[in-house]
């Protein structure tokens, strides 16, 4: 499948309110891929390949657990999307353990 490697917001982003905190460029590993009340998803071209729900912090994989999914399968649209109150952001996969902002946004509230 064809799929288009989207540009990363160099250097990360402030997102929503100063408490809701900085978006760095690249995800680190170990982040769990959580918000607690709103949406976080892996997606590989579009489609859901896991998502938070309502997984306890501890039950949900980190970026290092992604990686490893997607490695698997690595010619493909891999997306960590996280949904949340006054915070979003959007991480594409560009290579093996590098996981790239490209999207951010107020999220809802």
């Amino acid at each position: 499948m064809a799929w288009v490697k989207e540009p990363p917001i160099k250097g990360g982003k402030t997102v929503g309110c100063l408490n809701c905190g900085y978006k760095p460029e690249i995800v680190p590993l170990g982040m769990r891929i959580a918000v607690g009340f709103g949406a976080a998803r892996l997606t590989k071209n579009g489609e859901v390949v896991w998502e938070e729900g309502n997984k306890e912090f501890k039950d949900c994989i980190t970026v290092a657990q992604a990686e490893e999914i997607a490695a698997k399968d690595p010619d493909n649209d891999w997306r960590i999307e996280l949904y949340g109150p006054l915070s979003e952001a959007v991480y594409q996969r560009h290579n093996k353990d590098k996981w790239v902002l490209i999207k951010t946004g107020l999220g809802f509230a």
